[in-house]
This record gives structure tokens, sequence and C-alpha cells, in this order.
């Protein structure tokens, strides 16, 4: 899969991290050899600047890096200031969202854990449709539509030569909570059913019958990326959504998903209620 933008800029300051500490350098002295600040450096590490290559070489050269391992963390620098499809909408994004969808057009796995709603690159139009105008109550229906475009423009992950694994563990009050009706809802349920043939889409139902259980707190999503220290957690929340990657929270959300999974139903035992309820909502 294809490294975005942001992917390599995350990628790459963990490099210029690892390497400075391996040379035994503090922020500052690193950064006065190359002539930029302390401040400057630890944002390149931290992945809040963009890096200008030229600095990368530089520093690569101060850290007597190899010339094979520079030329890679120069084009990662270079490749960093790639922008996404949804750079050239005409119509502003909550900043939360821009974020969602730099991550997710990078990942290489997602793990989605859904108690509310369908998970969002799973849903159908109409489906989404009515949870925008429940969730949003003040957007005039030009904004709904303009969400809904980008949440459908988003599912074209599934369809690229190589997609991303796309895992979801899905309550079944989000199943049977019936959105935009019971025709929607129906529609949904047969999406589901034909978006589970695929064969990088896994889909479990997590049973009523399971009771309590490791995430009663919310749903959540863990987009992978090409290493587990460039993974990030997201929740979405009233207002916005919540990104964290702080090794504690990884480690949390990714040992909750495995209990999540663990507790639901296999991928045939799920695909056979979801027919039922979908043959029961007529």
């Amino acid at each position: 899969m294809p490294v975005g933008p942001t992917t390599r800029r995350r990628q790459l300051g963990s490099d210029l991290r690892r390497l400075r500490e391996l040379k035994g350098l503090s922020l500052e002295e690193a950064g006065t050899r190359v002539g930029i600040s302390k401040a400057t450096l630890s944002r390149y590490e931290t992945k809040e600047a963009t890096v200008k290559w030229p600095i990368v070489e530089a520093l690569c050269r101060e850290y007597d890096t190899s010339g094979e391992e520079r030329h890679a963390l120069v084009e990662l620098a270079k490749g960093a200031k790639i922008q996404g499809w949804w750079r050239s909408l005409a119509d502003p994004i909550p900043e939360s969202m821009n974020l969602m969808l730099t991550l997710e057009d990078e990942v290489v796995r997602e793990d989605h854990y859904a108690c509310v709603y369908v998970p969002g690159l799973l849903q159908t139009r109409a489906y989404a449709e009515a949870v925008h105008r429940t969730s949003e109550v003040d957007c005039a229906e030009r904004e709904v539509q303009h969400m809904v475009d980008i949440r459908m423009k988003r599912q074209e992950i599934l369809q690229r030569d190589e997609p991303p694994r796309i895992w979801c563990v899905v309550d079944e009050a989000a199943l049977r909570r019936q959105v935009g009706g019971a025709e929607t809802m129906r529609r949904q349920l047969q999406h589901l059913l034909a978006v589970s043939d695929l064969p990088h889409v896994n889909i479990q139902v997590l049973p009523f019958a399971t009771g309590a259980h490791a995430a009663a707190v919310g749903s959540f999503a863990i987009l992978r990326g090409p290493s587990p220290e460039l993974d990030v957690v997201y929740m979405d929340l009233l207002g916005g959504g919540l990104f964290m990657e702080k090794r504690a929270e990884l480690d949390r959300y990714r040992l909750a998903f495995e209990y999540l999974s663990a507790q639901a139903l296999d991928f045939e035992s799920s695909t056979e209620l979801i027919d039922r309820m979908s043959r029961q909502s007529r």
C-alpha cells in the first residue's frame, strides 16, 4: 500500500528522533549543527511540522547515517508535502475530519467497534443522511449532503487495488436501532451482507447475550499504520473527534478490540444474524 504524506511525516519524525538519540545529541546540539532551533527540531520529531528536505539531509550527515538511509529519509521528507483529494473540496470540513481523512487515506488496517451506528465506511447513503440529519440538528440540508458526499468518497478506499483491511465489531444494538425507517434499515443490512463478501472486510456482531464487555464506554476506531508506532485511536465525540497515539492508550484499545472480537459471534454466525434481521425488517 502506498504511504501517504501524514504517515511519511510521522515516520520521518520517529526516525529523526531515533537517529539523534543513537548519536547521543540533545535537541539543542543537533539543531545548532544544522542551523535550526531546538524548538523547530522538536516540532520535526513530534510530527507537528513538515520538514524541509535539505534539513533532513544535513541532519542525516550529522547523525552519520548511510547513504541509503539518508536517501530514504530525504524521499520521506519530499513526499510529506503531497496533499490528499479532500484538500480540493470547495466547502470547508471540520479540522477533526480533515485529520481523520488524512490518516484513513494511509492506513493498512482499520479496526472499528460500533455501538450506536454502523461504521461510516459501511453505511449506505440513505443511512448516512439519516444519521447526519439527526446528529447535526442545526445543519442545513446542503451541509448534510456535503458531509454525506465526503463519507461516500471515503468508502472508495474499499475498492482500491490494495485496500486496507477493515475489521468491524458491531454491537447488536447498532443493527437493531432503526435509522431512517424500515426500508433504509433493510437496505443497510443488505449492504453489510454484500460488503462482508469482500476478502478484506470482516464483520462480527457483538450480541446482546454477551452482557457487559470491554468497551462499554463507546465506539472507537484503531487506524493502523505500516508500523505499530504509527497507529492512532479515534473516538467520535459530540462537537468533534478525539485522537490518541500514546503507547498506553494504544495498548489499551488494541487489547479492548481483541476482547471484543473474541466475545463477538464468528463471521459466519454474524452473517446469519444480519441476514435474519434483514428479512425481519421487511
